[in-house]
């Protein structure tokens, strides 16, 4: 019998030691997780940061876009209204023009001369020549205002 409470009493020690070790394991790993989770917090806040730091810009950089895109699609509207004003009224278009010295006088008058005008094609390369320059121009100042916007900060 003194066997018997000795056993018993080896029993509760061997539970007690390997009850205090699985706690102590648990403990470890829970501490673990939470280390893990703290990382893993301080990674989603920075994650969360720089979504809407990238947002902001997006929208930015829309406003941008949509700014020029209105402006550019002034310009053109304005180019086509000249071009419809100078095809209806071609003697209000001005261009600056001189007309070269004949080498022969002749004893003509000037109800025979006529008036310097330009041809078909080169009026098509006029107004053609303003919508790209219009456009470049747009162009050239929306990358601009992005690069100070966005690049130089």
């Amino acid at each position: 019998m003194k066997y018997g409470k000795l056993y018993a009493v080896i029993a509760m020690v061997g539970i007690i030691v390997g009850g205090y070790w699985v706690i102590s394991w648990q403990a470890n790993r829970i501490n673990l997780l939470i280390d893990t989770n703290k990382k893993l917090t301080v990674a989603l806040e920075e994650q969360k940061s720089i979504n809407t730091d990238y947002q902001a810009r997006i929208m930015r950089l829309n406003q941008l876009d949509i700014q020029y895109t209105q402006e550019l699609a002034n310009a053109k509207n304005e180019i086509s209204r000249l071009r419809d004003i100078s095809e209806r009224h071609p003697e209000r278009v001005y261009i600056k023009a001189e007309c070269p010295k004949s080498k022969t006088t002749s004893a003509t008058s000037l109800a025979s001369a006529t008036t310097a005008r330009p041809t078909d094609t080169a009026i098509r390369n006029y107004w053609l020549l303003r919508e790209r320059i219009a456009e470049s121009e747009k162009i050239i100042r929306g990358l601009q205002d992005y690069v100070r916007q966005e690049c130089a900060k």
